[in-house]
């Protein structure tokens, strides 16, 4: 039943009608979770822009506004620090069109660390092939560091991330800084707050008004076989999305 549940909310996510750049495929803070060694998962991100810009950020985008992506990501645990995962991108118009934009690789390394306190780290490389409704340039790539400390029913975590193009011609270094705060409820429930922020440029960063930035009210539940990340966020410059609504449903089997 559990299973056919997740398949259900899966099918549902891709039928939902539809009513700058639009929100990331995935919008997530990676902490220190990984796949045991020969294990495979599934995460299902999906996103909607609730309120955002109309107009076409790029000549051959998508117009943000209420622009649904669901995002498949498939991984495998190859080690006890190493998971493996892929990414199929794909987003629906406010015209009810269905895009398939490319697809993404990665590979993620977590440290041996003591998972219920004190501090964690790793780093994850990821490098995609696109169209250009996902993006100008057809060859991307993405370095996250991930570092985290958990304390009591406390978990506070940061990603630094760094972007630039493969393809010719592909602009220059930029960075985004991520960060999650997160209270346990229960022991099967977290709420806290989520922030995405997109500060330019690596070698010229630019100001704090600057650039897509937006803070996500955020609840994580644990339900046994399945995980559910879920969040409501509000874009805090003229960049960047004015309302997203974001959910995440994981398994492993």
């Amino acid at each position: 039943m559990k299973r056919q549940l997740f398949v259900l909310i899966a099918g549902v996510a891709v039928t939902l009608p539809c009513v700058c750049f639009a929100a990331n495929e995935e919008i997530q803070v990676y902490l220190d979770d990984l796949s045991q060694p020969g294990q495979f998962g599934v995460d299902v991100h999906n996103n909607f822009v609730i309120s955002g810009d109309s107009t076409l950020p790029y000549p051959g985008g998508l117009a943000p506004l209420h622009q649904y992506r669901l995002t498949p990501e498939f991984y495998y645990g190859l080690t006890k620090t190493v998971e493996l995962g892929a990414y199929l991108l794909t987003t629906k118009t406010s015209d009810g069109q269905t895009h398939f934009e490319g697809e993404k690789v990665r590979i993620k390394y977590i440290a041996p660390h003591d998972s219920d306190n004190g501090l964690f780290w790793g780093a994850n490389l990821e490098v995609g092939r696109t169209n250009l409704y996902a993006s100008p340039q057809a060859w991307n790539a993405e370095l996250k560091g991930i570092a985290g400390y958990r304390s009591g029913r406390w978990t506070f975590a940061i990603n630094p991330n760094v972007d630039w193009s493969l393809s010719k011609g592909g602009g220059p270094v930029t960075l985004d800084v991520d960060g999650k705060v997160a209270y346990k409820v229960t022991e099967k429930t977290q709420i806290g707050l989520e922030t995405y922020n997109e500060l330019g440029p690596l070698r010229h960063l630019q100001g704090l008004n600057q650039n897509s930035k937006t803070l996500y009210l955020a609840l994580d539940h644990d339900f046994g076989q399945y995980d559910l990340n879920a969040g409501i966020g509000r874009g805090l410059t003229s960049d960047a999305d004015n309302w997203v609504l974001k959910f995440i449903i994981g398994t492993h089997f």
